[in-house]
């Protein structure tokens, strides 16, 4: 059993996959769909970050693939449709490393307000600038969230605890954490932030949300923070706003194109501008978030692969936890028809097998039964399920004894 790790994922990733029994091989840069459908053959188990692509061509050539860990917060970078056609389970992290994210977020507000980007830069050029021109303490200045999720959410409340405003603006309906106000419209917010920060989701609709037309609707003197995704955000229109005293500073920790690997070459209209932090999508990269992600999404993969459970996929339907010591197990992924169910139970029924324990769940056009067993299904048993008109993916497994 192999398993392909890319882009520096945390050792503790490793060791828990090795536990299980895999081949773990770790890469620390991300790959290219050629370099990716060379890699994959006889790998099935795939852990990812942001920067690498699962198109559809990827999974049409990796026969072998049995699941993807995005070790990230985001699944943007897979075409899940593809993945859930070719029986491939996807999970992530989505909570996992929240708080490193706040936590950047926080200290950026902090850097911009009192410009100490520019002051540090300008003390290793060897220039005492002791000045308190442009300025400013954070409390009592608004801040508006665009995106109210978990990390927007958390930031709120972070934000209120060091005597910030806060206002918000999400598509959905979120409800308001502490003294946090809703507004009714992303032009209101715009209006009424002192600091804009940016926490919303890659779909293809937000692509390109952040130009001109918004840019020019924040406040004069505004600060702009971006550490959601880099697509968002017109970085030509962020620099014109700079240049011009409109926005006084920006942070920002992704870009719409990204590095591939460590210590590539990074070019941005942003290089060079005053009040300007940017760093190398490092939002959630603290140790304690990347362990923890390391050891969560390894987990969902080790669980997918030894008992069939979908708990937390993002594209299959979510069934199965660990079996009981000594049973065996049955899961199948079929097509979300009427009647899957009783198929399979009679199936059972035929070869004299009583079932311990059943569920069922769909999603879409797929449904997944895992069904316990206290003996192991015969050959003709399995075949007959593998048959049946509407199966997708049949797999049998046994839980250890106790």
């Amino acid at each position: 059993m192999k398993a392909l790790l890319l882009e520096n994922i945390h050792p503790a990733a490793v060791a828990r996959l090795e536990d299980a029994g895999y081949e773990v091989e770790l890469r620390k840069a991300s790959m290219s769909e050629d370099e990716l459908l060379a890699a994959l053959p006889g790998v099935s188990l795939l852990g990812i970050r942001s920067n690498t692509h699962l198109t559809e061509r990827v999974f049409a050539g990796a026969p072998d693939l049995d699941a993807v860990g995005c070790f990230c917060i985001g699944t943007n970078q897979v075409d899940l449709p593809a993945a859930t056609a070719h029986s491939v389970a996807v999970f992530n992290a989505p909570h996992s490393n929240t708080r490193s994210v706040v936590e950047l977020v926080i200290g950026e507000i902090i850097m911009l307000a009192r410009r100490l980007a520019e002051k540090t830069t300008r003390m290793h050029d060897g220039i005492w600038d002791k000045s308190a021109a442009g300025s400013h303490e954070i409390r009592g200045r608004t801040l508006g969230i665009v995106g109210y999720g978990n990390i927007g959410s958390q930031l709120s409340v972070v934000a209120e605890a060091l005597a910030m405003r806060v206002v918000y603006f999400d598509i959905a309906d979120r409800l308001a954490h502490g003294n946090a106000r809703r507004m009714g419209s992303l032009e209101e917010l715009l209006a009424t932030a002192d600091v804009v920060s940016l926490h919303v989701d890659g779909r293809p609709g937000n692509a390109g949300l952040f130009g001109p037309v918004f840019f020019d609707l924040m406040k004069p003197r505004s600060l702009f923070i971006n550490a959601s995704r880099g697509m968002l955000v017109d970085t030509e229109a962020l620099r014109e706003r700079i240049l011009s005293g409109h926005i006084a500073g920006a942070a920002m920790d992704v870009f719409p194109i990204e590095p591939k690997a460590q210590g590539d070459r990074f070019d941005s209209p942003l290089r060079g501008l005053d009040n300007v932090i940017l760093t190398p999508h490092v939002g959630g990269s603290t140790q304690e978030a990347q362990e923890e992600i390391g050891h969560f999404v390894s987990g969902k993969l080790v669980g997918y692969a030894r008992h069939g459970s979908t708990e937390l996929s993002v594209n299959l339907p979510t069934a199965g936890t660990a079996p009981e010591p000594g049973t065996h197990r049955v899961t199948l992924l079929h097509q979300n028809v009427p009647g899957v169910l009783a198929e399979v139970n009679h199936a059972f029924a035929e070869a004299g097998v009583n079932i311990l324990g059943q569920a069922l769940a769909t999603r879409g056009e797929q449904g997944y039964v895992v069904t316990d067993v206290a003996a192991p299904l015969d050959d003709g048993t399995v075949e007959a399920l593998r048959a049946m008109p509407q199966t997708v993916l049949l797999r049998t497994m046994s839980a250890p004894a106790a």
